[in-house]
């Protein structure tokens, strides 16, 4: 960071440094997004409907997402205000501020209506209770503002403003350039949904001896008895109740939901999405789910609502590798909770291998190193290995999601159910980080270049090219190379690099996150590599620009 620039954050208001960082880290929005890579204005991704309202088109490849709690989100900005904020009245600074990180979508995770009876069933529940004052230790019952996957409607609670605030907030973000991904929860809704009296069909059902012998399982509601949602593996969640995914007519109902939510928003993101695989759905339900239907779950929802709104995208979330079945059935992308578990717990070999998995099912992957489901990666990882596993997650074909509060190294998980949350000072060196390595990746060869594995090599004497990983990004003429260290201990070995260019001509290589630059000849790019030296977690993110015989060098357009 220059000094100007660090003069400039430093003299922000604490609230405000991320956003002025991102904003001189950057070349602005619309001057980026009017040209592009053969130099010629291109097509903006926004159209106008008849309302003379701006929507999104056309999802990009490979989109950047930044997932948002959304209750705490406008509780902080309320008290910041000194005066109630809903989504139809947030500062266009606000905006702005997310926009500029390049992010393609919003997730607003939590707009539906919460549920008062999940509330009551939730603050019963000790273990819950406990687990919300140790986030909270002043925790009174009014921050219990009920789980976000508690459904009792899909419409925006009004807390939240309701569904007008929700179409401002969505205009905002389509007027900067990002669309809008919202929750769908499948498997299970709030006990007091209007479907728990209108449709009792829609649900598992069970037994009045049921509610004596597993009464965490089983609720007993206008004289019947109800199945909590739950998944093979775990007890149930007592504050929702289990929909039946073999019930034809809920299938029915679910495209008429789907369908109202298609018109509020760009996508779904679809929760434990797997639970809905018939084989197993009738794992965990058995003959209380009734005859297994021909058909998937999927595959009567998403084709058809695809015909009607064709670029509509659906995220799974996916565990237990059932990521590609999902992929088959439509889905878009699908979380790729196999690299995280990789870049926590395994090392750059288990790393690498998984890169090297078909590319079409790569492609359909949705990276993260944090979301609300998982610890905070700052608490998890240690400073330099948040960066170097950051980088990966970042830079790898798919899509990619960072939660709210990740750039700014919180530590502290906050359960779902709550509507504030404490204090944590920001780490600034980590907030400066995640800000160019933002920048870094906002080019269109991340988000509709060609991805390709590097190959990388060492000597007899010499084993630690083992603990790099590397790929390269090509565009038209634009080229990137991401080197990554992944152990503890320094790394030297040979990165072959893909590309094939006339003899005699030179890669400039300049690093985006230290702003160091190097010249080196194209020939020994391939062979014998690219000579890296890292230290403990380093990493080089290489534009490369090639210079020719006669020392013009050839530069993309936005170099």
């Amino acid at each position: 960071m220059n000094l100007l620039l660090a003069a400039a954050v430093d003299a922000c208001p604490f609230g405000q440094k991320m956003c002025l960082f991102a904003r001189l880290s950057r070349p602005s929005i619309q001057t980026k997004d009017a040209i592009g890579t053969d130099g010629e204005k291109k097509d903006s991704q926004l159209r106008t409907a008849g309302s003379g309202t701006i929507i999104m088109s056309t999802w990009v490849r490979y989109p950047t997402l930044y997932e948002i709690n959304t209750w705490v989100w406008l509780s902080e900005l309320s008290l910041k205000a000194g005066k109630p904020i809903d989504l139809s009245c947030v500062p266009g600074a606000e905006w702005d501020c997310i926009a500029n990180f390049g992010f393609h979508a919003v997730w607003f995770m939590g707009v539906w209506e919460r549920s008062l009876a999940g509330i009551a069933i939730a603050n019963r529940n000790k273990n819950l209770v406990e687990s919300f004052r140790h986030v909270l230790p002043d925790f009174t019952p009014q921050d219990n503002v009920g789980s976000p996957y508690c459904i009792r409607r899909y419409v925006a609670d009004q807390h939240l403003g309701g569904p007008q605030a929700l179409a401002i907030a969505r205009q905002q973000l389509a007027n900067r350039g990002m669309k809008l991904l919202l929750d769908f929860v499948p498997n299970h809704v709030a006990p007091d949904h209007p479907w728990v009296s209108e449709h009792p069909e829609y649900f598992i059902r069970g037994h009045v001896e049921d509610v004596s012998s597993d009464p965490g399982s089983y609720l007993e509601i206008q004289g019947r008895i109800y199945a909590c949602g739950r998944d093979p593996f775990f007890p149930a969640w007592p504050d929702v109740l289990q929909l039946n995914a073999f019930e034809l007519g809920l299938r029915h109902t679910v495209l008429s939901t789907i369908s109202s939510i298609a018109a509020q928003c760009d996508g779904i993101r679809c929760d434990m999405a797997m639970l809905l695989l018939n084989k197993i759905f009738e794992r965990t339900w058995g003959s209380r789910a009734g005859l297994r239907p021909p058909t998937e779950y999927w595959s009567d929802v998403i084709p058809a609502t695809k015909k009607a709104n064709p670029n509509f995208l659906f995220i799974a979330e996916a565990y237990w590798d059932q990521e590609w079945e999902l992929q088959q059935l439509g889905f878009d992308f699908c979380y790729d909770k196999r690299l995280y578990d990789r870049l926590e717990h395994d090392n750059a070999e288990s790393v690498r291998l998984h890169l090297c998995a078909d590319s079409g099912y790569q492609k359909k992957l949705l990276r993260f190193l944090e979301n609300h489901d998982e610890p905070r990666a700052a608490e998890i990882f240690s400073a330099a290995k948040e960066r170097a596993a950051a980088i990966i997650t970042s830079s790898v074909p798919g899509a990619r999601c960072f939660h709210e509060g990740q750039l700014e190294g919180r530590k502290i998980r906050l359960p779902v159910f709550l509507g504030r949350r404490p204090a944590e000072p920001a780490d600034e060196d980590l907030k400066s980080f995640y800000a160019k390595l933002l920048a870094a990746i906002d080019a269109p060869i991340f988000s509709d270049g060609d991805w390709q594995l590097c190959e990388r090599s060492g000597w007899p004497e010499n084993s630690s090219a083992q603990n790099l990983v590397a790929w390269s990004w090509a565009k038209g003429i634009d080229r990137r190379l991401i080197v990554v260290n992944l152990c503890d201990s320094a790394v030297q070995a040979h990165v072959q690099v893909p590309w094939e260019e006339p003899r005699g001509s030179t890669w400039r290589l300049t690093d985006t996150l230290s702003d160091t630059n190097y010249e080196r000849d194209a020939r020994d790019m391939s062979t014998p590599g690219l000579y890296v030296e890292l230290g403990p977690w380093g990493c080089h993110f290489f534009q490369c620009v090639l210079t020719r015989k006669d020392s013009q060098a050839v530069l993309p357009a936005d170099a």
